[in-house]
């Protein structure tokens, strides 16, 4: 199982990725000096959405969509909706 997941970072920023463990990786981006060099720098960071996909190739394909075709008020949309 893969996630596609969007942080919203303390400078209000969000950062979208994909991993197959989210807890674990969203510690990374707060504790770990594995996280993100962008997440690093705007700690502490929390997850504000995720997705489900069965393969890597499906996460990747949204994460793109969201990372560049997405404006930011069509991000808060999506995160709006979702919680």
């Amino acid at each position: 199982m893969y996630y596609l997941y969007i942080l919203r970072c303390s400078d209000n920023t969000f950062y979208t990725g994909i991993t197959t463990n989210l807890k674990r990786r969203v510690n990374e981006h707060n504790h770990s000096s594995k996280g993100a060099k962008y997440t690093c720098a705007r700690r502490p960071v929390c997850l504000v959405y995720s997705e489900e996909y069965l393969d890597r190739s499906k996460a990747s394909q949204r994460e793109y969509e969201i990372k560049k075709k997405m404006t930011r008020a069509m991000k808060l949309a999506l995160i709006e909706g979702y919680s």
